[in-house]
């Protein structure tokens, strides 16, 4: 080989051998964590998918240049603890809780992974505006006065003849008790004597809203709970078998036989925790992103339900988002 072509050949190879090097170097795997309180089920998972959707959208790709350690706790404060203590081990460089109890769970085993939360009850923090320690995220409701009342008008407004009403919750969520005084407030002024049935488990649940029921002119509301969403079979049986009036948070109650629900799209909240996630892997911190509150509420009435339960629906028909046939 000629003098000129060997050094022409070595400049070539000193130029390709960097661009080479960069090509080949490993994609950055970030590590978060995602604690559903929930089970998974397909209801959970239509919940979930959008997260995940947003996520990618946002240019992070599971098992890509992302690594999600997800863990579901079925609406069991055990396995909810377990999988929050295996969780704040890791090195994750944040965590998605849903729900008050995976909140809480999460919360107590770590003070410095970045927490972005849906479900979170307005106590939680201090200051909506720049969240302080290592929590931020949404609030679903009823946890606002306003939200109650329009749970207990909705229900009064299609069952006219209800002089008593149920806030029914599990005894686990510390979130119901807050709203239990704009709850009884609400059913006051609406002419409803307030109720309050707390109780550990179905067997429970089972109990309470049959001994409700025997006396007339009841009504029931049910607010966003883990637990309460995993028994929503058992619960809107329980309506129907006990012809009680019911009203739920959250959209799959109606879709799936409950009388009627009023809350938030929970959706497009998946989708904004999932911004959050994407500006917190991006360097912001948790004072950047400020609680939020949700500004668009739905109210889902299923037709069906309310013709079996002898309820005339022509009052609701020009307040409903959508219906139900």
């Amino acid at each position: 080989m000629r003098r000129r072509q060997f050094i022409a050949l070595l400049g070539s190879a000193a130029v390709s051998w960097p661009l080479a090097a960069r090509a080949q170097q490993p994609v950055r795997m970030r590590r978060i964590g995602v604690l559903m309180g929930v089970a998974n089920d397909a209801v959970a998972q239509g919940y979930y998918a959008p997260f995940l959707q947003e996520l990618q959208r946002l240019g992070w790709t599971a098992g890509g240049n992302l690594r999600i350690e997800e863990r579901w706790g079925e609406g069991n404060m055990n396995v909810i603890r377990a999988h929050a203590a295996e969780l704040s081990g890791q090195r994750l460089e944040a965590i998605f809780a849903y729900g008050i109890r995976a909140l809480t769970a999460i919360h107590q085993q770590t003070d410095t992974i970045p927490i972005v939360t849906m479900g979170l009850p307005n106590y939680y923090v201090e200051n909506f505006a720049r969240p302080a320690g290592n929590v931020t995220g949404f609030t679903t409701g009823p946890g606002d006065s306003s939200a109650v009342s329009k749970l207990a008008e909705a229900l009064k407004k299609i069952a006219s003849h209800i002089t008593r009403v149920a806030l029914v919750r599990q005894s686990d969520n510390d979130a119901s008790p807050t709203i239990l005084p704009l709850f009884n407030a609400a059913a006051q002024s609406l002419g409803m004597t307030p109720v309050e049935l707390v109780v550990r488990d179905a067997a429970e649940l089972e109990q309470a809203i049959a001994a409700f029921a025997r006396e007339p002119n009841g009504g029931l509301i049910f607010p966003a709970d883990v637990f309460l969403a995993t028994h929503r079979d058992l619960i809107i049986g329980l309506a129907a078998k006990h012809r009680l009036p019911a009203i739920y948070t959250d959209r799959f109650y109606a879709v799936t036989g409950g009388l009627m629900s009023y809350g938030s799209d929970r959706r497009i909240l998946f989708r904004q925790a999932a911004g959050y996630i994407d500006r917190l892997l991006k360097g912001e911190k948790i004072a950047d992103l400020p609680v939020q509150v949700p500004t668009k509420w739905e109210l889902v009435l299923n037709l069906k339900t309310a013709k079996a339960l002898g309820l005339d629906v022509q009052p609701m028909l020009a307040l409903t988002d959508e219906e139900i046939e």
